[in-house]
């Protein structure tokens, strides 16, 4: 875990559950897939992930003791695990990047089959800092995500979604390799991905079971496994917005993640919640005793199957929209004041033939004055249909489901949702955009 890079400070909108585009989770106390009627995931083997660890171990002690970005023992990390993953069936790629005068690289694994425009992602960082081989921080996160990827492998799993794991580099100077990633993705493949999850030193020999709060069905997919097993959690602080997700939130992608602890002393009521010791959660943190020895195998194995339960419970169900066809945006849009258009994009596939005379168009934009406000749908081959043209001038938002005849329009296409703020002295942006075909 990076150190460096500040705290999130932004709220998560009031709409977030919904940007999951068919990710979904329970608050049942049984393990949520079975619940469900999914299949369930398996039982990740706590010796196979710990082997890995011990992989990653030795790979440190051959290359000067550590497994940091532009050292050999990174790359020999590298090598590791994407060598499990070809023969496993996964389709790899390297993506190299530079930083500190050294060339880093990401790997990253897509397990062939699912819906390619709904794509359920899981990342780690691979590096270490140079002080030491990085076994909790984070040879743990990606041993288990390692292991699950190998899971889905041996079950032959096929899942609705499309699933792609990762490895990040350069994490420890900044979480540079996945900003890199999803800097470069373009933005039809951004929106492709509908929820990162997260795993950053997740198995602490003083642990704590914390959760991130950022995206709310992601969160409750976790606390309900927990809660299964009697496992208290809380919301995970200590690294907020200082791990890998903090890009994919950036960019709109709802994210979530677990976490065990690191450098912050566990408190006499997390000793009496969970036990251990009033002390550091990770003593080792960056620091040369980070080794195999500094992993508590409760908390591993525990978060391990807590890993694979998310995989499998978020990657079920239908890849098709959902009754009504319904399409939703809820990445927020900035309106500049008094200044240019902006645009929040929905694309529809899979409806046939021409939108309806009755398509339901969901605005919900968030405003100080909606009377200074321009709002139009745009359909994917330029038409423009006016919804809120500078009226209804009282102080609030503009929450609205406007029905508008575009039945002369192709249904399949990217539908925009375009706004203007015509007066200076406000503030606002696009919360949400969805439009229904009846």
């Amino acid at each position: 875990m990076n150190i460096s890079v500040p705290r999130r400070v932004t709220a998560v909108a009031a709409l977030a559950a919904l940007a999951l585009g068919g990710l979904t989770g329970t608050s049942a106390t049984a393990r949520p897939a079975e619940a469900a009627g999914a299949a369930a995931a398996p039982d990740i083997s706590l010796t196979a992930v710990k082997q890995h660890l011990t992989d990653l171990q030795s790979i440190a002690t051959a290359n000067g003791g550590n497994r940091a970005h532009g050292r050999t023992g990174y790359k020999a990390s590298i090598d590791f695990v994407k060598a499990k993953l070809d023969a496993a069936g996964y389709t790899t790629s390297l993506q190299t990047f530079t930083t500190s005068g050294a060339t880093g690289y990401n790997l990253i694994a897509d397990w062939p089959g699912g819906d390619p425009n709904q794509v359920l992602m899981a990342g780690s960082h691979l590096d270490s800092v140079s002080s030491g081989p990085g076994i909790n921080d984070n040879g743990s996160g990606s041993a288990a995500i390692l292991e699950t990827a190998l899971a889905v492998s041996r079950a032959g799993y096929q899942p609705s979604k499309h699933l792609r794991f990762a490895w990040w580099g350069a994490e420890e100077l900044g979480l540079v390799g996945s900003k890199y990633y999803v800097n470069n993705l373009p933005t039809t493949e951004r929106s492709k991905i509908k929820g990162y999850l997260n795993f950053d030193m997740i198995g602490s020999p003083n642990p704590g079971y914390f959760v991130y709060d950022d995206d709310p069905t992601i969160e409750q997919t976790f606390k309900s496994y927990f809660a299964g097993l009697g496992v208290p959690t809380e919301i995970e602080t200590e690294g907020d917005g200082r791990s890998d997700h903090a890009p994919f939130k950036s960019a709109g992608v709802p994210v979530g993640g677990l976490f065990t602890g690191a450098s912050r002393v566990k408190t006499n009521a997390q000793v009496t919640k969970w036990g251990g010791t009033a002390t550091a959660f990770d003593r080792c943190y960056h620091s040369s005793c980070d080794t195999t020895s500094n992993i508590n195998d409760t908390a591993l194995d525990r978060n391990s199957d807590a890993v694979a339960h998310a995989i499998w419970t978020l990657s079920a169900g239908s890849t098709n929209p959902p009754t009504g066809k319904v399409f939703e945006n809820t990445a927020d849009v900035s309106v500049p004041d008094n200044g240019a258009a902006v645009t929040s994009t929905v694309n529809v596939t899979g409806v046939t033939g021409n939108a309806p005379s009755n398509l339901a168009v969901g605005v919900d934009i968030v405003h100080t004055y909606k009377g200074d406000l321009i709002v139009d749908l745009v359909a994917p081959d330029g038409s423009v249909y006016n919804l809120h043209n500078r009226s209804g001038g009282s102080a609030d938002n503009i929450v609205q489901t406007y029905t508008v005849n575009a039945s002369s329009e192709v249904a399949n296409g990217a539908w925009k949702l375009r706004v203007q703020d015509k007066a200076a002295a406000d503030t606002g942006y696009i919360n949400a955009f969805k439009l229904t075909f009846p």
